[in-house]
């Protein structure tokens, strides 16, 4: 099931010369229940591509939404990207699941956060592989 996704974040940075991975400021995490490590998918709007990479996590308040290593050649600064998490849940759970969406703005300061991440079944979830 999705998990948690940020909406339409601005690619803040890229660094080829850095290991692989998505850095996204540590204010958007907690808003997303996403964890540093944790496997996401970058949907980028403007290229169409899809990546799976982890997540690390940068200075709350930052703002920074920044594609590192390989995944930096997918994106360039200014793009809009989604950023996507799935999970695992039983599948009693599976049709009250809500996932958690988080709207942000220009600066990638959240805007609005619906669904809380579990629709009464956050304790039954687990990453999914």
């Amino acid at each position: 099931m999705l998990k948690s996704k940020i909406h339409r974040a601005q690619l803040t940075d890229t660094r080829l010369d850095y290991e692989g991975s998505i850095a996204i400021d540590s204010d958007l995490l907690k808003a997303a229940d996403l964890l540093a490590g944790e496997q996401v998918h970058v949907l980028n709007l403007a290229t169409g591509s899809r990546i799976v990479t982890y997540v690390i996590e940068a200075p709350a308040g930052s703002g920074t939404v920044m594609l590192n290593g390989p995944a930096a050649r997918t994106g360039m600064v200014g793009d809009e990207v989604i950023v996507i998490s799935y999970c695992e849940v039983a599948d009693a759970d599976a049709r009250h699941w809500q996932p958690r969406i988080v709207l942000v703005d220009r600066q990638n300061r959240v805007c609005s956060i619906t669904g809380d991440g579990a629709g009464g079944a956050h304790k039954t979830a687990r990453a999914a592989p």
